[in-house]
């Protein structure tokens, strides 16, 4: 009888790679409250090993680009699931996951429709007709299609307020986190593991690393850091980039990746692909770098400033609210591999910056971006709606 009456939420996003690296902690949480709690994305191979870790999961695929016969075929299929579960709340993420999501939510009746924003689709380097038209998309079904919108990047939330989406009592600005206390901390690093590590990787003692996560996409300005870090490594022999990602099967853009591979071929770049244990990879690291055209409001920026990294970052939404410029990091210009160079030799020629900057990092990252304020304001919200 107690299980009959618990509330029912649904968590909608695209692929099992976004459940397992941005969605778990608030299903974990969620469930920990009471609720029960439901996953629907494409199984990328990912299903099996986040059913072993308690998550339910309903496999409907859902194409990360607008293609009609596709987009509808998965509303149809949420919107089967969603009649069938009968949710109480139905939570959307990633931008066309949540289209569809909220388009399916919406048919079935759904009482409370949350769409938390990661970073709007729209962004300030888009042609102006483009700009135009994914704002408007996202404004109507902001306003026709979801009870709550919440924002984790502040530029989108006062956009949002500023621009109407919705009555403003409607609208939260959610920030992002993660677990700097249990997960992501210095303090919390083996030794030998990290003694290992770089062994494995011939990272050697007095060695400068350069760190990346991140997909392997020309968007995520990977270009320009390769290209910055080998003139950089011609002065710095003693200087190493680590690279700590790769690409997916359903990502867009296969063609850069493949041009990318080409370049990476140099004896101080180590790729090592997708890795679970990314603090102790970030333990080795010296520096943090994304040069990104476009995020939200990047978590792994906050995961590096929470291992105490200096970072490198490009002056657009989401990295600026994260990378305060000369006190815990320097923010370049987009798609500028001179700019970029330039950062990365200051922190070189000026160590004790390195090391005043990650301490900054740190305690910004404390006051900012503490997963768990993040998972109470999202509970919080839930028990309103439902309670």
């Amino acid at each position: 009888m107690e299980t009959l009456n618990k509330k029912k939420v649904l968590q909608v996003c695209a692929i099992d790679l976004s459940v397992d690296a941005l969605l778990k902690p608030l299903i974990l949480a969620s469930t920990e409250e009471g609720y029960i709690v439901h996953g629907a994305c494409t199984d990328e191979g990912r299903f099996s090993k986040l059913e072993q870790e308690g998550i339910i999961l309903h496999n409907i695929p859902i194409e990360r680009r607008i293609s009609i016969k596709s987009n509808l075929r998965s509303i149809w299929q949420l919107y089967k699931l969603i009649k069938k579960e009968k949710y109480d709340i139905v939570h959307v993420h990633t931008p066309i996951a949540a289209l569809l999501g909220r388009i399916a939510a919406k048919m079935a009746g759904v009482k409370h429709i949350i769409y938390t924003a990661h970073g709007f689709y729209f962004h300030e380097e888009m042609p102006k007709n483009t700009y135009r038209l994914f704002y408007i998309i996202e404004k109507y079904a902001a306003r026709f299609m979801t009870d709550w919108l919440l924002l984790q990047s502040k530029e989108d939330y006062d956009l949002s307020v500023q621009g109407k989406f919705k009555n403003t009592n409607r609208i939260i600005h959610l920030s992002n986190g993660v677990d700097i206390w249990n997960k992501f901390n210095l303090s919390l690093i083996d030794q030998q593991n990290q003694d290992e590590l770089k062994k494995e990787l011939k990272v050697m003692n007095d060695d400068i690393v350069f760190s990346f996560i991140g997909r392997l996409v020309e968007e995520k300005g990977i270009f320009e850091l390769v290209r910055a870090f080998k003139a950089v490594n011609k002065k710095y022999p003693n200087t190493k980039l680590l690279l700590i990602g790769g690409l997916l099967e359903s990502e867009r853009d296969q063609d850069s990746y493949n041009k990318l591979m080409e370049e990476l071929n140099h004896p101080s770049i180590i790729l090592a692909g997708f890795q679970k244990n990314i603090p102790l990879y970030l333990s080795i690291s010296n520096i943090f770098v994304l040069p990104s055209y476009r995020e939200g409001l990047p978590r792994s920026i906050i995961e590096a400033m929470a291992m105490s990294k200096p970072i490198i970052a490009t002056n657009i939404r989401g990295c600026r609210e994260e990378v305060f410029e000369g006190e815990n990091g320097f923010l370049v210009e987009k798609a500028n591999v001179e700019s970029l160079e330039e950062a990365m030799e200051k922190f070189l020629l000026n160590p004790e910056i390195c090391n005043m900057f990650g301490i900054n990092s740190r305690r910004i990252c404390e006051e900012l971006f503490d997963e768990q304020k993040v998972l109470q304001k999202q509970i919080k919200l839930f028990n309103k709606l439902t309670r």
